[in-house]
């Protein structure tokens, strides 16, 4: 078996690292001292250097203006993008739009697919339901007039939902079907209320009462709000991958340099150990992060859904990414909390991932209920 990665997408990572390259995480002021949104919009310069780089179409289809890759490789960039907390709706954006690609219409693919991914039109994805804790799909109820579908519901925590275009809202008919509906940020029967996350980003709650769309601009295909969540799941541990591999390096440069009793503390055996089961952390999120990724891309059968294997990913994920930015504040001493320093910066995300998309006791559950529907042996 070849676990390598292919030529093209070790060339979405390498073209993700020279973008990012000269981003800074504390671009923006700390969210420990502001007492609301740290900015008004993402980063609009750098959205346009990924759209220079051809890295907001990476799932799209070539007659698209697409890479045509697959879940790996908008890993691999996600991974990146992590490491210095940029302020982009990358994961969003590009998960909306792959699932366009999957099961959307034609008019819908040649209305959205080729301006998003030369970075004209920015998507996210209402997934936290209505309190965060509940289905998503379950927030919002749509029923068809004629040839289009009303709307009418709340979805809470929509990332960059004030910034972006087109809001994919997940919603239940009375048939007990999930379809999922673009909807424009500006339109009748749409409103927004600001809220803060723990990164300090605006988040939105959005409102819809009586929104009307299109039938021809809804994707009604079975499974596709189940693999667009997956993929979603997916995309929120390669980010908490990347951060925690950009932590447990901050930590190892500080403890090799912080002297005590006139040695480098990383020489001392007590942070070694908690340093070295870290690192064991991050490469059983990054293992569980691959096999997740490469079921949703390729689509492979195996003994669960792929939803198992993404489950397991966001276990690790939510634990593995905690435990990592808990040690290095541990490790940091109290220069960890310092407010110039980054690394407070990277625990306010962590804890931001951690959470996304359920907690790691969520995903046991929904394992849980796998296996007991699909009995292994």
């Amino acid at each position: 078996m070849d676990f390598t990665f292919t030529e093209e997408q070790q060339a979405a990572a390498e073209a993700a690292r020279g973008v990012f390259a000269g981003v800074a995480p504390d671009a923006v002021p700390s969210p420990a001292l502001t007492a609301g949104a740290v900015a008004d919009d993402f980063d609009r310069a750098l959205w346009a250097r990924l759209a220079d780089a051809d890295l907001l179409g990476l799932l799209s289809a070539p007659e698209y203006g697409g890479a045509g890759l697959d879940a790996i490789a908008l890993c691999l960039v996600l991974r990146e993008a992590a490491t210095v907390l940029a302020r982009v709706p990358l994961l969003e954006s590009s998960a909306a739009l792959a699932a366009v690609q999957a099961f959307g219409g034609e008019e819908l693919k040649s209305a959205l697919l080729a301006r998003a991914g030369r970075g004209e039109v920015v998507l996210t994805v209402a997934a936290s339901g209505r309190t965060g804790h509940d289905p998503a799909e379950l927030a919002v109820t749509a029923r068809q007039e004629g040839d289009v579908w009303v709307l009418d519901g709340v979805q809470t925590a929509v990332p960059w939902a004030h910034n972006a275009d087109f809001v994919v809202v997940p919603a239940h008919t009375a048939a007990d079907r999930t379809l999922l509906a673009p909807v424009p940020r500006i339109h009748e029967g749409v409103e927004l209320d600001e809220q803060i996350s723990t990164t300090g980003e605006r988040l939105g709650e959005l409102r819809l009462d009586g929104v009307r769309i299109a039938d021809r601009d809804v994707i009604d295909a079975d499974g596709a709000w189940e693999w667009l969540r997956d993929l979603l799941t997916t995309g929120t541990c390669a980010l908490a991958l990347g951060l925690g591999e950009r932590v447990l390096r901050m930590t190892s440069d500080y403890a090799s340099k912080r002297e005590q009793f006139g040695f480098p503390v990383a020489t001392f055996q007590a942070v070694a150990v908690q340093a070295a089961d870290r690192y064991i952390d991050l490469r059983a999120m990054e293992a569980t992060l691959w096999q997740a990724a490469w079921r949703i891309g390729s689509g492979a059968q195996g003994a669960l859904p792929a939803s198992g294997d993404v489950a397991v990913a966001k276990v690790w994920a939510s634990e593995g990414v905690r435990r990592v930015v808990q040690t290095a504040q541990h490790l940091h001493g109290g220069f960890g909390a310092d407010v110039e320093y980054p690394l407070h910066r990277y625990h306010a995300w962590a804890k931001h991932l951690e959470l996304s998309l359920g907690p790691a006791a969520a995903h046991e559950e929904a394992l849980g209920d796998l296996l007991a529907a699909h009995p292994l042996g």
